[in-house]
């Protein structure tokens, strides 16, 4: 591999272990704690019978509509994404982009169930509207973030991860497999002997 593939992959490689965790009162976790406790936020979740819902954009929407799929049909973990073209399309123009996750959140989140924030920025408006809107309506929050330390999404979880970096590849891929390990772990992966 030529030197400038080698440093790309290097650099991604090493990125998880670089992700800053902390809880909703801003007390630092280490990264299997906070997979740990995502994994037993969404187990519990299902078990009293509510659902996680995803939200982000762009990229951060075909993540989320990969995890919504992967963690009801291989997890066993009732989940949705809300991203349908037809809901954004019709939410945006009448309420504003702002609003497309809120609205959404609004009418079909419930007490219990837990929001999957995540945003590469962490400054998005509609998806820091749609998480003050899942804690209005009784729901958990864990946010995945990046760029900025500052951003917005950061600390507004009760389970937050940063990815500390301004690529978008490198936070998304990062984002997909932090989200992957939770799935993974509910089903019961270990590594090999």
């Amino acid at each position: 591999m030529s030197k400038q593939t080698d440093a790309y992959f290097a650099t991604l490689g090493a990125l998880p272990g670089k992700v800053c965790c902390h809880d909703g009162d801003g007390v630092e976790m280490s990264l299997d704690e906070s997979i740990g406790r995502f994994v037993t936020l969404a187990r519990e979740t299902h078990d009293a019978g509510n659902k996680l819902v995803f939200i982000g954009n762009g990229g951060s929407a075909g993540i989320a509509s990969h995890m919504a799929i992967d963690y009801s049909k291989n997890g066993n973990i009732r989940s949705q994404a809300f991203n349908d073209g037809s809901a954004l399309t019709c939410l945006g123009n009448d309420l504003g982009y702002e609003n497309v996750f809120s609205k959404q959140i609004e009418l079909h989140a419930r007490p219990g169930d837990l929001l999957v924030a995540i945003s590469s920025s962490g400054n998005s408006e509609n998806i820091l509207n749609g998480v003050d809107q899942a804690r209005e309506s009784g729901c958990r929050v864990v946010t995945l973030s990046g760029f900025g330390e500052d951003n917005r999404l950061r600390g507004s979880g009760n389970i937050n991860f940063y990815v500390p970096s301004q690529e978008y590849g490198f936070v998304e891929i990062t984002h997909l497999a932090l989200c992957h390990a939770v799935v993974d772990f509910a089903m019961g992966w270990q590594p090999d002997s």
